[in-house]
C-alpha cells in the first residue's frame, strides 16, 4: 500500500514544482517589464540596447524551460504507469527458485525430473500445487467469466464477475462472493476454476488457483465436411456435455466461421485454442454456471471417446500442445 501511494504521489509533486516554476517566472517578466520601463525613461545609460536585448533572450530561455517542465512530467507519469505494469507482470511471473514444493510431484518438477505437463496429464496424476502449472506451462492466459449480475434500481441486471450472496442473520447481512475463472495457453490446455469467499479478491485467487489444478488436454481437428482442410482449426467431431437442465452441443464448423456461442463459453473456447465451432444449447442457459460446467463436459468428451488411427489422419487430429 505504501508502494501505491508513492507513485500516486509523484506525479502530483512534479506537477506542484511546475506551477511553482510558472508562477516564478511570471514574476520574472514582470521584473523584466518594469526594467524595461526604466531603461526606456534613463535615455542616458548608453547600453540601454544591450540590456533590453539581454532581458528578452533570457525570457526565452524562461520559455524553453518551462516546456521541458511540461516534457518531464508528461514522461515522468509515462514512467510510474510503465512502473505499475512491471509491478504487476513480476507479481504474476513465476520464480521456481522461490518455490518450495510441498507434494512428490511438486519436487519432481523443480528437480526438472517432469519436464512436459503431458507426462502428468496421460498418467492422470492430480495436480495438487498450482506452481507445478506455472513451472511448466509459463505463458498462460487468464480471465474471469461474467456470473454474476448487478444490483440497483436503474444500474442492475449488468453482468458481473463477481456472484454476490447474502445471508440473513441476528446480526446483519453477511454477505458472500463467488467468481469463476479460465486459463489457457490457446494451443490445446484449459482449466476453470470455482472460487467463493468473504471478499472479491480471495474469491478471485481462489478460482484462479483451482483454474489451474482442474488443467486439461483436448483434441483439436477438422470435423466440418464443408471443409475437410485437416488443421486443427475446429473440433474433430459433434460432442455434447449436460448439467442440470443445462445442455451444449458443440459443432464442428469450416474455417472463417468463428465462435458462434454463448460468449462465456466462447471465452473457453478460445484460450483452449478452437477458432471454429457452432453450437446448440437447451435448457435454462441463463443459469451461467450450470452451462459452463456444461461447455467443459463436452470438451472433455474430446480426449475420452476413443478414435480409429484412419480417422485422426482424415480429420487432422492433434492433441494438446501444436509445434
Amino acid at each position: 500500500m505504501e508502494k501505491q501511494k508513492e507513485t500516486k504521489q509523484k506525479p502530483e509533486e512534479i506537477k506542484k514544482e511546475v506551477l511553482i516554476e510558472k508562477t516564478e517566472s511570471k514574476l520574472k517578466k514582470s521584473k523584466t517589464s518594469k526594467i524595461i520601463e526604466q531603461d526606456t525613461k534613463d535615455s542616458s545609460n548608453p547600453n540601454q540596447k544591450e540590456k533590453i536585448e539581454n532581458i528578452k533572450i533570457d525570457e526565452k530561455e524562461i520559455e524553453k524551460d518551462i516546456k521541458k517542465a511540461n516534457e518531464e512530467v508528461k514522461e515522468a507519469t509515462k514512467d510510474i504507469t510503465k512502473g505499475k505494469i512491471e509491478e504487476r507482470i513480476s507479481k504474476d511471473s513465476f520464480d521456481i527458485d522461490s518455490w518450495n514444493p510441498q507434494t512428490g510431484l511438486g519436487k519432481q518438477v523443480k528437480n526438472k525430473e517432469i519436464v512436459d505437463i503431458d507426462k502428468i496429464l496421460d498418467q492422470g496424476l492430480n495436480i495438487l500445487e498450482p506452481e507445478i502449472v506455472d513451472a511448466l506451462i509459463p505463458n498462460l492466459e487468464k480471465d474471469l467469466l461474467l456470473i454474476g449480475q448487478s444490483k440497483g434500481k436503474f444500474g442492475g441486471g449488468q453482468r458481473r464477475v463477481f456472484k454476490q450472496t447474502q445471508k440473513k442473520t441476528p446480526e446483519g447481512n453477511k454477505p458472500r462472493f463467488a467468481s469463476y475463472a479460465v486459463i489457457g495457453n490457446k494451443n490445446g490446455y484449459v482449466g476453470t476454476g470455482y472460487g467463493k469467499a468473504k471478499e472479491t479478491v480471495p474469491s478471485r485467487e481462489k478460482s484462479f488457483r483451482n483454474a489451474k489444478l482442474n488443467l486439461i488436454k483436448i483434441k483439436r481437428g477438422c470435423g466440418s465436411w464443408q471443409c475437410n482442410c485437416k488443421t486443427p482449426h475446429s473440433i474433430p467431431f459433434e460432442v455434447e456435455g449436460k448439467c442440470s437442465s443445462v445442455k451444449i452441443k458443440l459443432i464442428p464448423a469450416p474455417k472463417g466461421t468463428g465462435l458462434c456461442v454463448e460468449s462465456s463459453c466462447a471465452k473457453i473456447l478460445e484460450l483452449a485454442g478452437i477458432q471454429d465451432v457452432w453450437s446448440r444449447s437447451f435448457g435454462q442457459t441463463k443459469s451461467k454456471i450450470n452451462l459452463i460446467k456444461a461447455c467443459l463436459k463436452a470438451l472433455r468428451k474430446l480426449s475420452t471417446t476413443k478414435v480409429k488411427p484412419h480417422d485422426v489422419e482424415a480429420l487432422g487430429i492433434k492433441e494438446g500442445l501444436l509445434e
